[in-house]
């Protein structure tokens, strides 16, 4: 990795960027993963095979090839070669974040025998799997909490905490100690009384937490795990979050996960409001951790018509995170949808798509942003069922849907927006397989170009010989004559062949200096508002 930096983020002190000088090396990440694009999807809303109103795992598996056909030829596929699949563990609740039984398919979903047919057909095309993995807590259902909850001498008491006093710590403005309703004492719940945290730092936890990671490795034939609230597996006293005691437990699970699967992924949520909280979660603990910071300054730029903050950002995280080992993406299951974010402006959520599929690292999308769903609080509204065409329930099920749909189910859907060639939907497919098949987007590095102009994002992937430029107008004027530079060292000396792969035209010559950087390059005569261009760059001599 190059240690220049551009002048457009000279701000940030130099010290920054070597924050893990001396760190231990770390594996090389998972190969499929380099170019490769994850699809969140919240079973209970993908598709209902037997119109009972709920989605299950065989109408997921009958929409495999809206995800990815496996045949690279084709282009009606979204390309995502990995899923992500919200908890689909035994659950009382319709989240399913509270599980009862971590080695059973929630009943409402099917059975073990549909998800192993699932693991099948997801293969057979290509796609790895990912399953969300609940260690904080249980449900208090489970069954070993209520045999605690029941009996003070119980084998699993200690599988919990307790407390002879209610203490007053509070989170989100709620009490997270609860009465056990049998006796005067307390129990520990962070997110809720329903939510018992696990005491993680029993070995027999532990051991059982790995003993679950194998199941679902070798029996169900998963891909890996995204981890759950990892940033609140261990406390210390008062410290709820990011407590020093979840890096060495994470760093021993990890090991644990890849003695059982090594080619395993995982993948953390660790909320952060700046950068140096998710450094600690690295170099050697999961596998890559999502952007928090990055999705909310990429929603931010696009509504703004701004990118004074974002690209200095991003600048920042290819400098100090593990090449290729964080995740972007605009917004998940728990925030405010991207499209009503952006006030139903389908430009704006064009430009944030381009965004996001032109960046380092492993991007995430959440299923129905691709056609623009919308959705805001509280919960189940950001987690409504998939719009797939112009009919009743938008195609979802025959029955009642668990969730009433949004109102724009008859215009955002997937059918609306099949034949449309400039539609959100085919714009997500042809960066999808853009970056599948472009090594400098898959997997480049990140350059930040000077363009002159906060409402203009502009950027230089790089891998080996492949070069691509990213130029965005964020802002809702026409940008005319804008020239980029760049710090030295960028490119080798010479002229390059210049091509848009994102059907607009480009200028076809950059000359590089002799000190290997960009200077007054105008890469297209004018930007038209809420547009990107991709253009290749081909050294010629």
């Amino acid at each position: 990795m190059r240690r220049t930096r551009c002048h457009v983020i000279s701000g940030i002190a130099a010290g920054i960027y070597t924050i893990l000088a001396g760190s231990s090396p770390v594996a090389a990440q998972t190969q499929w993963a380099h170019g490769g694009v994850c699809y969140e999807i919240f079973v209970r809303s993908f598709f209902d095979s037997d119109g009972d109103g709920v989605g299950d795992i065989p109408g997921l598996t009958k929409k495999l090839d809206y995800i990815n056909d496996g045949n690279p030829a084709t282009t009606r596929d979204l390309g995502a070669n990995c899923i992500w699949l919200m908890p689909i563990a035994q659950s009382p609740s319709y989240h399913g974040y509270d599980v009862t039984n971590y080695y059973e398919v929630n009943r409402d979903y099917g059975t073990n025998a549909d998800f192993k047919r699932f693991m099948s057909e997801a293969h057979r095309r290509g796609i790895r799997v990912l399953v969300d993995l609940v260690l904080n807590h249980s449900s208090s259902e489970h069954p070993y909490f209520q045999s605690a909850l029941m009996d003070s001498a119980s084998p699993y008491r200690d599988w919990y905490t307790w407390s002879p006093v209610q203490k007053q710590n509070r989170n989100w403005g709620a009490p997270i100690w609860h009465r056990n309703p049998y006796r005067e004492e307390y129990y520990y719940g962070l997110f809720w009384s329903g939510m018992p945290d696990l005491n993680l730092s029993n070995p027999k936890v532990k051991a059982e937490a790995e003993k679950v990671a194998r199941f679902w490795l070798k029996d169900m034939n998963v891909d890996g795990f995204r981890l759950d609230a990892v940033a609140h597996f261990i406390e210390a006293g008062d410290t709820v979050m990011n407590a020093s005691g979840n890096n060495p437990w994470l760093r021993d699970y990890e090991a644990a996960i890849k003695r059982i699967a090594p080619n395993s992924f995982t993948v953390g949520e660790v909320s952060y409001d700046t950068p140096d909280v998710i450094l600690k979660y690295y170099p050697d603990q999961l596998d890559s951790y999502f952007t928090f910071q990055i999705a909310n300054l990429l929603i931010d730029a696009v509504r703004k018509g701004s990118a004074a903050q974002l690209i200095p950002a991003l600048a920042y995280s290819q400098k100090t995170f593990p090449p290729g080992r964080w995740s972007p993406f605009l917004r998940n299951h728990d925030q405010t949808r991207t499209m009503t974010e952006l006030n139903g402006d389908f430009a704006r959520a064009k430009v944030a798509a381009s965004l996001l599929l032109t960046l380092p690292g492993f991007p995430f999308v959440y299923y129905g942003e691709e056609i623009g769903m919308t959705g805001n609080k509280p919960d189940p509204r950001l987690r409504t069922p998939m719009h797939w065409k112009r009919a009743r329930a938008a195609g979802f099920t025959t029955g009642m849907a668990w969730e009433p749909l949004q109102p724009d189910s008859m215009t955002a859907n997937v059918e609306a927006q099949e034949a449309d060639r400039s539609s959100l939907l085919n714009l997500y497919r042809r960066l999808i397989n853009l970056r599948a098949s472009n090594p400098a987007l898959g997997y480049g590095d990140f350059v930040p170009l000077a363009a002159g102009n906060d409402q203009v994002a502009a950027y230089l992937r790089r891998k080996g010989n492949r070069n691509v430029v990213i130029v965005a107008n964020l802002g809702t004027s026409r940008v005319s004559g804008l020239s980029l530079r760049s710090d030295a060292g960028v490119l080798s000396r010479g002229t390059y062949s210049a091509r848009s792969l994102s059907g607009g035209s480009a200028n076809t010559t950059l000359r590089v200096d002799d000190g290997g950087g960009i200077t007054a390059w105008i890469p297209v005569p004018s930007l038209d508002a809420l547009t990107v261009h991709i253009i290749e760059i081909s050294k010629r001599d």
